[in-house]
C-alpha cells in the first residue's frame, strides 16, 4: 500500500532504539506501486517539485538539506542522484563522492573530510557514500580496531546532532539490494562496454563478505538512526521503486522545511520604476 501524503518517511524510517533487522526488509518490495510507469511518473513529478523547493531553499539561505546515499556496490547510488536531483539547477546542489581516504585525510580525524563537504545554508548536499564507510568497510576489512569502531558510532551521532542544531536537515538512505540482484548488475557491467568503467574486480572480493557487510549495516543503522538523523531502508532491487520512494521523502521533507523567498527589506516593489 502506498503511504498517504506526509507519511512516506515514517513508513521507511528505522525508529531509534528498535531491534532493527535487515532480514525483515524486502529488497524487491514494489513499494505499493501498481506499475513501473506509475512509479516513474510520481518520481518525475516529485523531482520537478524538488527543483522548485530547492530554488526557495537557496533564496532563503537559512537552512540546508543533507542527503546521505549509502549502499553496497550496484545498489544504485548514481542512478538515484540522476533520477531525483537532475531536474535541480546546479547552483544550489553539491555532490560529494567519498572514496578511499587520501594520505592527507588519514592524517586527520575520520570526520574531517566529511565536515568539509557538508552543504552550507541554502544548499542541498548529496553524499554518494559517506562517513558511514568508516563503520562499514573499516569494520568488515578490519581497517580500524574494534575499540575505534565502537567509538565512531557515538562520534557520528554527535557530529550529526551538531549539523542538525546548526540548521541542516539530514536524510539517510540505505539502498537495500539483494545479493541476487547485485550479481545480475555486476554481470551487466561486465557485458556492456559503456558500463565496464564502473566495474572493479575488487567488488567481487567484497561480494564474498556479503554477510559481514549486512551485519555491519544492521549495527550502524541500529546505533545511528536518531530523531534528528533517521535512517531509511529503501527497497532497491527495482530502480523505479527506489527512485520514487526517495524522491517522495525528499520532497515531503523540503515541504516540511517550507523555505520561502525572502521579501525586500529596504525597498518597496510597488514604488520601483525601471525606465
Amino acid at each position: 500500500m502506498i503511504p498517504k501524503s506526509g507519511h512516506w518517511s515514517e513508513t521507511y524510517a528505522v525508529r531509534p532504539g528498535t531491534r532493527f533487522s535487515l532480514k525483515r526488509c524486502n529488497p524487491r518490495a514494489p513499494g505499493g506501486f501498481a506499475s513501473r510507469e506509475q512509479a516513474r511518473s510520481q518520481a518525475a513529478a516529485d523531482a520537478e517539485a524538488i527543483d522548485r523547493l530547492q530554488d526557495r531553499l537557496y533564496a532563503e539561505g537559512r537552512h540546508a538539506l543533507l542527503v546521505v546515499l549509502q549502499g553496497i556496490d550496484c545498489s544504485g547510488k548514481d542512478g538515484t542522484v540522476r533520477a531525483v536531483f537532475n531536474s535541480c539547477g546546479p547552483i544550489g546542489v553539491r555532490i560529494a563522492a567519498f572514496k578511499a581516504p587520501t594520505p592527507d585525510e588519514l592524517a586527520h580525524d575520520f570526520l574531517w573530510r566529511v565536515h568539509r563537504a557538508c552543504p552550507p545554508k541554502g544548499f542541498i548536499g548529496i553524499f554518494n557514500r559517506s562517513h558511514y564507510e568508516d563503520v562499514l568497510v573499516a569494520k568488515v576489512r578490519q581497517l580500524a580496531s574494534p575499540k575505534t569502531i565502537e567509538q565512531r558510532y557515538d562520534q557520528i551521532n554527535a557530529f550529526e546532532a551538531l549539523l542538525s542544531a546548526s540548521g541542516t536537515r539530514i536524510l539517510k538512505f540505505m539502498l537495500n539490494i539483494s545479493k541476487q540482484e547485485q550479481a545480475e548488475r555486476l554481470r551487466e557491467r561486465i557485458a556492456t562496454p559503456e558500463k565496464r568503467w564502473k566495474f572493479n574486480p575488487a567488488d567481487l572480493e567484497d561480494r564474498k563478505l556479503w554477510n559481514d557487510y549486512m551485519r555491519a549495516y544492521e549495527i550502524a543503522i541500529r546505533r545511528c538512526s536518531t530523531q534528528h538523523a533517521p535512517w531509511h531502508v529503501i527497497p532497491a532491487d527495482h530502480n523505479w521503486v527506489r527512485n520514487a520512494i526517495i524522491a517522495r521523502i525528499v520532497r515531503e521533507t523540503l515541504e516540511e522545511m517550507d523555505p520561502q523567498y525572502p521579501k525586500p527589506k529596504d525597498w518597496n516593489p510597488a514604488k520601483i520604476r525601471v525606465v
